[in-house]
């Protein structure tokens, strides 16, 4: 099992199934054109890898704000369906914990969609993340 940073549209290409199973609207061309500008605002995106194979992502970016500090909010978790559940997001969440404490983050944080019961389990009672407010949005 390897971790490591995806920095090339090369790669990113090779992500792409994985995202997709998590953000099922995205084409490969608006996923490397978004990829593209978020890294330009400081978005890493993190694959792993067992045998050479893209097993699950996690894209992240590094903030600071008044109610959290310096933290890491992670936008993207994903790991491919065959292989959920057998430790590959528990191993990249700890990638991203240990990286945010290295740059000095106190706080990881990350929302999840209401109906993904079986992600807010796997947060909370794997993870120790809490839950503690709503986030909205408006579609403008």
């Amino acid at each position: 099992m390897t971790i490591k940073q995806l920095v090339s549209e090369e790669e990113w290409t090779l992500a792409f199934p994985v995202m997709k199973e998590l953000r099922m609207h995205l084409t490969l061309q608006s996923f490397i054109e978004t990829v593209n500008q978020m890294t330009n605002e400081g978005y890493k995106l993190f694959a792993i890898y067992e045998n050479n194979e893209i097993v699950g992502l996690s894209g992240i970016i590094f903030r600071t704000n008044f109610y959290y500090g310096k933290h890491v909010f992670v936008y993207d978790l994903v790991t491919t369906s065959s292989v959920r559940s057998k430790g590959y997001g528990t191993k990249l969440l700890n990638y991203v914990h240990q990286l945010s404490k290295e740059q000095d983050c106190k706080v990881v944080a990350l929302e999840s969609a209401f109906s993904n019961i079986n992600a807010h389990k796997f947060y909370q009672m794997q993870m120790g993340y809490e839950k503690f407010c709503y986030s909205f949005k408006k579609i403008l």
